[in-house]
């Protein structure tokens, strides 16, 4: 019997902020990540498939995955129409070799690109043969006040897309049950976005183990092979930008990466997850 084939750990270069997209590759590549996560956001290199292509070289650092512009601060990064910004992400995916494609729901004010967001997804993987996991997000709280600000809502199994990515960070913000949800997504899961929050009204992005997420279960949900062999990628998305040196921001990434490590290990013992096989 062959053994199971390891799952990759990505870094996304949104957890060097506010250094660039350099930073990204310079860290993942020190720290002895599998590669990297690509954010396209307002850093011009990020938008720049060649200088990408550059670094990808230089450090010998592939890009396993690239994130599409979705955030409220990239809404015009690429234009103004999300659609081209769709598009143009696969485009740039599929030229840097990536598999993967992350994807946040359109926003309740996207009223078109709602209504063709679907279609959109299953153009992308046609055309150019990718993933194209749809994250969970979370309601914007103030006070006893909760809003929903996307159109298809923040839990992306209740519309049903062909892949999801699983972001503890934002379950942690929704107050969602994360082995529920990684249960509904099933074997539809092909991307983890790993990281902690405490359930604070608020994107954290803690280092893994520093909050209320069952982030080590989940890791161990993932460990038994079915998830690498159906391409699947564990990508350490933890905020930094509080960080005042280099040294004290790789310190962080590096327990992040070895919280993912040890707890991918397929020998390590598995915490059962009701509906999910692996």
């Amino acid at each position: 019997m062959k053994p199971s084939p390891p799952v990759p750990v990505a870094l996304s270069t949104a957890s060097v902020y506010p250094e660039g997209v350099a930073a990204g590759f310079e860290i993942a590549a020190e720290l002895g990540y599998d590669g990297v996560e690509l954010m396209i956001w307002t850093d011009p290199v990020s938008q720049d498939p060649a200088a990408v292509q550059r670094l990808v070289q230089r450090h010998r650092m592939p890009v396993l995955a690239v994130h599409a512009p979705c955030l409220a601060v990239t809404q015009r990064v690429w234009g103004a129409d999300p659609v081209h910004r769709l598009r143009r992400t696969a485009e740039v995916s599929a030229r840097l070799g990536a598999r993967t494609v992350v994807l946040h729901p359109p926003f309740r004010w996207q009223r078109r690109y709602a209504g063709v967001f679907a279609a959109e997804v299953v153009r992308a993987h046609e055309q150019h043969g990718l993933g194209l996991p749809v994250e969970n997000m979370f309601p914007v709280r103030r006070g006893s006040i909760s809003t929903v600000p996307y159109a298809l809502g923040h839990d992306p199994t209740e519309t049903g897309f062909g892949a999801y990515t699983l972001d503890l960070s934002h379950t942690a913000a929704a107050r969602t049950d994360a082995l529920a949800l990684l249960a509904r997504m099933g074997d539809r899961l092909t991307h983890l976005h790993l990281a902690d929050g405490t359930g604070a009204p608020r994107d954290e992005h803690l280092v893994p183990g520093r909050g209320t997420q069952p982030c080590a279960e989940v890791c161990q949900a993932l460990s038994g092979g079915a998830f690498a062999r159906a391409g699947g990628t564990v990508v350490l998305e933890v905020s930094t930008r509080r960080c005042r040196t280099r040294e004290e921001r790789t310190g962080l990434l590096a327990e992040s990466l070895l919280f993912a490590r040890l707890h991918l290990e397929p020998n390590v013992p598995r915490t059962p997850v009701a509906g999910l096989t692996r």
